[in-house]
């Protein structure tokens, strides 16, 4: 398991600082004496954002908390999709972890609990609603401060909906069939498949199908216990036929457009539909402000009821290093992003957030036309949660490599189903 890995990387990281900070001292000493007065020292925030949509506005939101506060620098950097984890055990294991970082919450919290700091005292904490702080909870104590609530499900272009005739949004396969015909028809490419990028079919992909299981707690549980299968299941079945439909209907080369790029291109209006969420509105204002893009359902067969809703959920926590030398000033950027008038302005207004805290409201011109949808698929309850950072640990991956041999033609349905049940079997054990 990952919390042994840690905590045997730990210890050689304990031993190796204590050797670092033997030196270290010693010419700290010695320049303290060189100097009658010296300045004080600035402390150094280090914040390891997943965010790639925001990273440009981030980066800004940290000067603007550097003005009223001297003496503190943030400092960003930003790594995106399935490279972030990587690189975070990877800074682990140099001893260079940094002070704020991101954590998906559930098993997650498990393998990383014991580098989090306890944040259950903050000031900002009982202002969360409930959905967002399940999570990150454990035992009673919460461990991280929810990024924002987004939705996920195809989003799509409203003015090439509209040029192709289509006045009702489709709810049911056969309906999304019939709406690929008429934008095809129109002259526009239905589907922009972002399928080179394992992020997107590991988990966004994949989860049409976990997702819609009668009970996705139970069935992740079967599935670890050995009780529940992947091969057979009636709704991983039909998941296929979307998966078909996508490719049939989508852009010439899937597997060699990554999410950045496909991203882009759909924003362009190269194509009238894309997997996606109000995580997008940063990406679509860059290429177009003007662009009206909305969110619908992604079916998988023609249960009206199954499938006429979108997936909402918190993406990403923040939590603090418990072992960060600038653990204070960690806490007192992360209250600020929620408190103070410049950081709720940033998380509605520049990060197009939907707020997850009960005094911040989003007005409907600052979330974007996708956060104005996903707003209503809440209003409205046709919401399902998401709870992919229960998987074992390194499973999307899998599931995103097995997606994608399977696009290449290299497997057949019944084998990629086999795949994913190997590789959750392989890694639950760990």
């Amino acid at each position: 398991m990952m919390r042994k890995w840690v905590t045997s990387a730990a210890v050689l990281v304990f031993t190796g600082s204590l050797m670092t900070a033997c030196g270290t001292n010693k010419e700290n000493s010695d320049a303290a004496g060189s100097t009658a007065t010296s300045k004080p020292q600035e402390a150094v925030v280090n914040v390891f954002n997943f965010k790639v949509e925001i990273s440009q506005e981030f980066d800004r939101l940290a000067k603007e908390y550097e003005k009223t506060h001297p003496g503190v620098r943030i400092n960003v950097s930003t790594v995106g999709g399935d490279d972030y984890n990587t690189q975070l055990k990877a800074k682990f294991a140099a001893a260079d972890m940094p002070d704020i970082f991101n954590n998906e919450g559930y098993r997650q919290l498990d393998t990383w609990i014991e580098q989090i700091e306890d944040l259950s005292d903050q000031p900002w904490v009982a202002d969360v609603i409930d959905l967002a702080k399940e999570p990150m909870t454990k035992n009673g104590k919460v461990y991280g401060m929810p990024m924002n609530l987004e939705g996920l499900g195809f989003l799509y272009n409203k003015e090439q909906f509209q040029k192709a005739g289509i006045t009702e949004l489709p709810t049911t396969l056969s309906q999304l069939e019939e709406t690929s015909k008429k934008l095809q028809g129109a002259g526009f490419t239905p589907f922009m498949n972002h399928y080179g990028s394992l992020y997107t079919l590991g988990y966004h992909a994949f989860y049409q199908a976990m997702g819609k299981q009668k009970d996705t707690g139970a069935f992740i549980n079967e599935l670890s216990s050995g009780t529940a299968h992947f091969a057979g299941n009636p709704i991983f079945i039909d998941w296929i036929k979307l998966l078909d439909m996508t490719v049939k209907y989508g852009n010439k080369n899937p597997l060699t457009t990554d999410y950045s790029n496909g991203t882009s291109q759909f924003a362009a209006g190269k194509a009238s539909m894309t997997i996606g969420g109000n995580w997008v509105q940063p990406i679509v204002d860059k290429v177009d402000p003007n662009l009206k893009i909305g969110i619908l359902p992604m079916p998988i067969n023609d249960d009206k009821a199954l499938n006429d809703n979108i997936y909402v959920g918190v993406p990403n926590n923040w939590v603090v290093n418990k072992n960060s030398k600038v653990k204070k000033e960690a806490k007192d950027f992360l209250n600020w992003l929620v408190t103070s008038d410049t950081g709720k302005q940033y998380l509605t207004k520049d990060f197009k957030f939907i707020p997850a805290f009960k005094s911040i409201q989003a007005d409907p011109t600052s979330v974007g036309s996708i956060g104005e949808d996903v707003a209503k698929y809440i209003k409205d309850g046709k919401i399902r949660g998401w709870q992919w950072s229960r998987y074992p640990d390194g499973a999307t991956q899998e599931f995103g490599a097995s997606i994608q041999k399977y696009v290449a033609g290299k497997i057949n349905g019944d084998q990629m189903l086999a795949e994913f049940q190997l590789a959750w079997d392989k890694l639950n054990r760990k």
